[in-house]
C-alpha cells in the first residue's frame, strides 16, 4: 500500500508532461507577442509555475475514484483529493495576486470555463470544445499580465489555440472511442463517428488561418510565417498517421501535436531576435 506522500507523487508526476506542455506553448507564445520579445522574466516563472498548478490540478480531476481500479490515487481518500484541488487552485490564486486586477479577472473566467468542463464531461458530447477553451485562457491571461490590456488581435491568438486543443483533444479522444463506448461515456471523438479526420483536417486548418492573421495584426515576419509553414506540415504528417484508424497512431498524433507548439514558438522567438538586431 503507498504512503499518502507516494500516493501524491503518483497521482500528480505520472510521467504525462506533455498535458503541462500543450498548455503552456500557448501561453509562452501570447508572453512573448504582448512582451514584443522581452516579457518581464517574472511573468516568465509565473506562468510556468501556473501551468504546473493547473496540470496537477487537471491530473486530481481526471483521476478517476478510488473506488475503482486506478492505482494512481493510491491511498488518497476522496476527502484528501478534494482538499488537494483546492490546494493547487489556492496556490495558483495567490501566485496571480501580485499582477493586476486585469489578469484576476480574466483568470476567474478561466475557473468557470474550467468548472462547465466538467458539467460538459459529464453530461454532453463536447467536453473537447469546453476544454480547448479552458486550455486557451493563458493567451488573454498573458496579455492582461504583461501589458495589462486585452488588444482585440489576442483573440485571433485565443481562438487558434483553442481550435487545435479541440483538435488534439478528438485525436486523444479517438485512441480511447472504443473503450469508452463500451463504458457508456460522451465524448466528441464518439460524437464525430467516421468524420474525425475531416473534422480534426478542418480544426487544423483554420487554426493555421487565425494563427496567420495574428502574426499580421502583431506584424510577425517571415520566421513565424515559416513556422506556421512547417506546422501545416506537421498537420498533414498526423493526418497520414491516423489514416488507417488506429488507436496507437491517434495517441501517437496527440503527443506530436508538442513538437508543432514548440516549432511555432520557436518561429515566435526567432522573429523577435533577429528584429531586435536589425
Amino acid at each position: 500500500m503507498p504512503t499518502k506522500l507516494n500516493a501524491l507523487l503518483q497521482l500528480t508526476l505520472h510521467g504525462k508532461p506533455i498535458a503541462a506542455l500543450l498548455l503552456l506553448w500557448p501561453t509562452l507564445a501570447a508572453l512573448w507577442i504582448a512582451g514584443e520579445g522581452s516579457p518581464k522574466a517574472g511573468l516568465l516563472a509565473l506562468f510556468l509555475a501556473l501551468a504546473f498548478l493547473i496540470y496537477c490540478a487537471d491530473s486530481v480531476i481526471n483521476t478517476p475514484s478510488p473506488r475503482g481500479t486506478n492505482p494512481k490515487r493510491g491511498a488518497l481518500g476522496s476527502n484528501e483529493s478534494v482538499a488537494l484541488l483546492a490546494a493547487f487552485c489556492l496556490a495558483a490564486f495567490l501566485l496571480l495576486l501580485p499582477t493586476n486586477t486585469l489578469t484576476i479577472t480574466v483568470s476567474l473566467g478561466g475557473v468557470v470555463v474550467a468548472a462547465l468542463y466538467s458539467l460538459a464531461k459529464r453530461y454532453t458530447s463536447l467536453a473537447a470544445l469546453i476544454s480547448g477553451a479552458a486550455l486557451s485562457f493563458g493567451v488573454p491571461m498573458a496579455f492582461a499580465a504583461q501589458r495589462n490590456d486585452l488588444p482585440p488581435a489576442l483573440w485571433l491568438l485565443f481562438l487558434g489555440s483553442l481550435l487545435w486543443a479541440v483538435a488534439y483533444d478528438i485525436q486523444r479522444g479517438m485512441a480511447s472511442r472504443e473503450q469508452d463506448l463500451k463504458r457508456g461515456k460522451r465524448t466528441t471523438a464518439i460524437l464525430l463517428g467516421d468524420a474525425d479526420r475531416m473534422i480534426i483536417a478542418t480544426l487544423q486548418a483554420i487554426c493555421l488561418f487565425a494563427l496567420f492573421m495574428a502574426g499580421r495584426r502583431f506584424e510577425l515576419g517571415l520566421f513565424y510565417t515559416g513556422a506556421l509553414a512547417i506546422a501545416a506540415a506537421m498537420f498533414i504528417y498526423q493526418q497520414r498517421l491516423i489514416g488507417g484508424g488506429q488507436p496507437t497512431a491517434y495517441l501517437k498524433a496527440f503527443r506530436h501535436n508538442n513538437w508543432v507548439g514548440m516549432v511555432i514558438f520557436a518561429g515566435i522567438i526567432l522573429h523577435y531576435h533577429f528584429a531586435s538586431i536589425q
